[in-house]
């Protein structure tokens, strides 16, 4: 029998997310020079962030490569950041070989096709509620939210209260 996707949060160590349609709600604003400017939740850069701080390996994979994006990321003290990945694969292997993270040990949030590879290899492919038919048909949980409003922070903050960490790191806070 296999496991409901609350039974697989407890193996949870490491969130890998795509940026393009889960951090963002996928559109972009280009400026007169060309720049693409993108949107991002603040609740979701909130549990990133508690996520880091409670020692939750948090790692970024997407195709895009926007300089501002990966400020935001290591502002949120995001140091596993993969801009303009062209194999989502290969960049997922190297990354789980250096810090010796099983598969099953992985969510991985995307919402697009180049994700579909890569959710096939973690113990707990996610989606937001806006993605792709084919990436919701093999992710194991897909968030009542939408890309870039806030499915990050449902995710992030479903696995830490399982783990029962989600509290415990807004109490110390405060302790």
């Amino acid at each position: 029998m296999s496991k409901t996707y609350k039974e697989l949060m407890n193996d949870i160590t490491t969130f890998i997310l795509d940026v393009d349609g889960v951090l963002t709600d996928g559109s972009i604003h280009v400026t007169p020079t060309g720049e693409m400017l993108r949107n991002m939740n603040i609740r979701d850069g909130y549990a990133m962030k508690a996520a880091v701080e409670n020692g939750y390996t948090v790692c970024i994979i997407s195709g895009g490569s926007n300089e501002g994006v990966r400020v935001r990321l290591r502002n949120l003290g995001i140091t596993d950041i993969h801009l303009g990945v062209s194999d989502k694969v290969e960049t997922f292997e190297e990354f789980t070989d250096i810090y010796k993270i099983k598969p099953e040990q992985v969510l991985y949030m995307g919402d697009d096709l180049p994700d579909y590879w890569v959710m096939q290899r973690v113990g707990l492919p996610t989606c937001p509620q806006d993605a792709a038919p084919e990436i919701k048909a093999i992710s194991k949980y897909i968030s009542h939210k939408n890309g870039g409003t806030g499915c990050v922070r449902d995710v992030i903050e479903q696995v830490m209260k399982v783990q029962g960490k989600w509290m415990e790191h807004f109490n110390a806070k405060y302790d």
